[in-house]
């Protein structure tokens, strides 16, 4: 029977280490975490994406998926989003190339640091490879609101949060108050 994870939040020293690869994507206790990590996200609500580290597993493993209607409140901050979704995708071992050197501002929000958003460049488009709990190895290509949520969670795996790659820590607001005075955090 699968468990509910607690979050692991700000200050907690597994979200700063980095993740060891995971030698065999297909042995039971990697099966075991993600059906706890996946069961986690079912019961504590929706989220875009999930990385071990941040339900205290330290393994090289992450959870996204994208909706295909883009009515989900978080869209009104990184306004470019993939119309067609993505499906949940469980990635193992998740390695990142930006295809360009094209940086995007974004806002960013995490489970980890609950009721704040801050701004983040991430690059605009990037490809990314990694298993699936079957072993098989995956390569895609991901572009705006896709590419910012991949490299978000696989930063969790090399213990980078969103706030540590934010530029000007004036951006980094609660959530409401940010929705309120949009205008005062806009960079240009």
């Amino acid at each position: 029977m699968p468990r509910i994870l607690s979050f692991a939040r700000l200050g907690e020293p597994i979200l700063y280490e980095k993740t060891p690869l995971i030698p065999d994507p297909t042995a039971l206790e990697i099966q075991e975490a993600i059906a706890d990590m996946l069961h986690t996200m079912e019961v504590r609500g929706p989220c875009f994406g999930l990385a071990a580290p941040q339900v205290f597993i330290p393994l090289r493993i992450t959870i996204f998926s994208i909706p295909k209607v883009p009515h989900h409140s978080r869209y009104s901050y990184t306004p470019e989003y993939d119309p067609d979704g993505v499906p949940q995708t469980i990635m193992i071992n998740p390695e990142i190339t930006p295809l360009d050197d094209e940086t995007t501002p974004g806002w960013e929000g995490c489970l980890s640091v609950p009721g704040l958003l801050g701004e983040v460049e991430r690059y605009h488009s990037i490809r990314y490879t990694f298993q699936s709990p079957d072993g098989k190895t995956h390569t895609r290509e991901a572009h705006g609101f896709h590419a910012r949520v991949v490299q978000h969670e696989t930063d969790h795996l090399d213990g980078i949060l969103y706030t540590m790659r934010m530029k000007n820590l004036r951006s980094l607001t609660f959530s409401e108050e940010n929705l309120k005075h949009r205008e005062l955090f806009e960079t240009h």
